[in-house]
């Protein structure tokens, strides 16, 4: 498949509708999911991509292997991140409102892998309410995810907090 294939494959969720505009029927007040994305960055490979499977632990790196608890259980494991990026709409345009990664590790070999379920849960929860939790995160897989937000919408990256740029800063 041709890069800028690849690319256009690549679509973050945005908002279409908002479950509380006012209409006062079913749903209202209830969590929608429709404006996260999540983005696998892969610091092995050097790329960064949208794999909506990520959702509900279907993503590339998350198939096929079974999950353990413990991370000392998959010492050889391939470090990969799971950040959740919320995307929010002001009148000046489209903004990234949150972004928080979280820690997979994959050993293929033992068809195994580690992820704390609670922090991804508690990180996606984090980014819709527009937290940058990145600080824990290699400078690799920062860099990574930084140049693919840049390069995904520059617009939106213009659009979004300090906070963001300062914690994702182009090298």
């Amino acid at each position: 498949m041709s890069e800028e294939k690849k690319k256009k494959s690549n679509q973050f969720t945005i908002m279409k509708d908002d479950s509380t505009d006012g209409h006062g029927g079913y749903g209202v007040g209830s969590i929608s999911l429709e404006n996260i994305s999540p983005v696998i960055i892969d610091p092995n490979e050097d790329r960064a991509f949208v794999d909506m499977g990520a959702m509900h632990a279907r993503s590339e790196v998350e198939r096929r292997v079974k999950f353990l608890p413990n991370k000392e259980e998959v010492p050889n494991g391939k470090l990969y991140w799971i950040v959740w990026v919320t995307v929010e709409r002001e009148d000046t345009g489209a903004y990234y409102h949150g972004v928080t990664g979280c820690e997979v590790r994959v050993d293929r070999s033992i068809k195994r892998a580690y992820k704390s379920m609670p922090e991804h849960v508690n990180h996606m929860d984090k980014s819709m309410k527009g937290h940058v939790i990145v600080d824990h995160m290699d400078e690799r897989s920062k860099q990574l995810l930084g140049d693919f937000l840049r390069d995904f919408d520059a617009e939106m990256w213009e659009n979004s907090a300090e906070e963001l740029k300062q914690a994702l800063p182009k090298q």
